[in-house]
């Protein structure tokens, strides 16, 4: 199994609904929020590159429900390099419970994001950036392939 990228997330009562368990749109938040800390901790050059032109487009976000958690549930959202092109790259999430006991895998999503320049009303494809294509060669099943890619 490759390596993945972590955040904790204690869950709160904000994030859960009438019934107690956790809104599914949680998820897609804590998705976005795993990939901004990934790139402040690990890429922070393509931070200035958002700066600057560089756009991170949402192409296409899911998620699949395995079990429910509530408030308190201490959670690992654990983020891994499922696919990178030229232009795009997809990631995959594993959420995991981790209270007393052992962990418990509770959903399991995927995001798929392209990189663009230019202004708002003229943006283009771009190449995934250097920096970031380095940072996530670990977080790969297959590291030599997302090297060959950095060419």
């Amino acid at each position: 199994m490759p390596e993945y990228y972590e955040i904790r997330h204690t869950v709160g009562f904000e994030e859960t609904n009438l019934v107690g368990n956790v809104y599914y749109v949680n998820y897609l938040r804590w998705q976005g929020r795993c990939r901004e800390l990934f790139l402040r901790d690990k890429a922070p050059g393509v931070l200035e590159e958002v700066r600057e032109d560089l756009k991170l487009f949402t192409l296409k976000v899911d998620c699949e429900f395995f079990a429910e958690i509530t408030a308190f549930d201490e959670l690992s959202v654990r983020m891994r390099l499922d696919e990178m092109t030229q232009t795009q790259i997809q990631f995959s999430f594993d959420y995991v419970k981790l209270n007393d006991g052992p962990e418990v895998l509770v959903a399991r999503g995927k995001q798929r994001v392209a990189c663009m320049r230019g202004p708002n009303t003229d943006t283009i494809p771009s190449r995934v950036p250097e920096e970031l294509r380095l940072a996530l060669v670990p977080y790969t099943e297959t590291p030599e392939l997302a090297r060959a890619g950095l060419g």
